[in-house]
């Protein structure tokens, strides 16, 4: 991926992005900084397809799709940036073409494989975020690790029947008390066995609850990408659909000590 000179909000932007531009806490400086970003999403399926709309809807000048899968019927109930026709297509083309509906201003830019530490080592310091919308626990270590290496900051999620999850990760940085923040092997030290914890194709998901979880992911990437809020660094958003209660863990790195025992 070639380096581009930032370029200026056109009028068509400007007018586009209008009520964003109005919030003081954005404005003209704040957008700019969205058309300049290069954020990576793992994944184009249940989490993917909210984050990546959302993203491009807010003018996020370069996306980078990364999936190895192709659009399949099952998908549809939840994977909202495919439909019907592009069934049996790979889905970062089928997410580039729904991008390309959406926002025209939008850089797509699609790796039809699976993300892998070696693919990172090539090509995650063209980007300046990762968002990880990933199903299995593999590619959610191997992203952290890889991003935690390149030091960009990681928005990550998950989801399971009717709950979802999300937090940030920062681990290059120290917080307001001089400690490393967290990283996501400080929050979950190992990966947990094979098959013990199963798979939203053999348990099933709800459909609408990875609208709500990508959603807050993509919350979270525009928070970082214009310097707004504070993002969640060391701190775990749960989300209950079921009860319609989020709920909030803190946690910290883990002292030599604390990971010893």
């Amino acid at each position: 991926m070639e380096s581009l000179t930032p370029e200026k909000l056109s009028q068509d932007e400007i007018e586009r992005y209008r009520r964003h531009i109005l919030l003081p806490e954005i404005g003209g400086a704040g957008q700019q900084k969205m058309k300049n970003a290069r954020v990576l999403v793992i994944g184009a399926g249940g989490l993917g397809a909210p984050i990546l709309e959302y993203l491009a809807a807010a003018g996020i000048g370069t996306l980078g799709i990364i999936d190895d899968d192709r659009v399949s019927l099952s998908n549809l109930q939840r994977q909202v940036i495919h439909d019907t026709g592009t069934i049996g297509e790979m889905k970062t083309r089928s997410a580039r073409e729904a991008i390309a509906r959406l926002n025209p201003h939008v850089r797509v830019v699609d790796f039809e494989e699976r993300f892998s530490a070696e693919w990172a080592a090539r090509k995650l310091a063209l980007f300046d975020l990762l968002i990880d919308g990933s199903d299995n626990f593999d590619t959610r270590y191997a992203a952290a690790d890889a991003a935690e290496a390149t030091r960009i900051p990681l928005v990550t999620g998950a989801v399971g029947r009717f709950d979802g999850s999300v937090t940030v990760m920062k681990p290059y940085e120290t917080g307001p008390d001089g400690v490393l923040n967290p990283g996501y092997r400080d929050l979950f030290p190992e990966k947990p066995p094979a098959g013990l914890i199963p798979s939203c194709a053999e348990t099933g998901v709800l459909g609408a609850l990875t609208g709500v979880v990508g959603t807050l992911m993509a919350m979270e990437a525009i928070k970082l990408v214009t310097g707004i809020g504070e993002p969640l660094v060391g701190r775990l958003m749960l989300y209950d659909s079921l009860s319609a209660r989020f709920d909030m863990i803190k946690y910290k790195r883990r002292t030599a000590k604390a990971a010893a025992e």
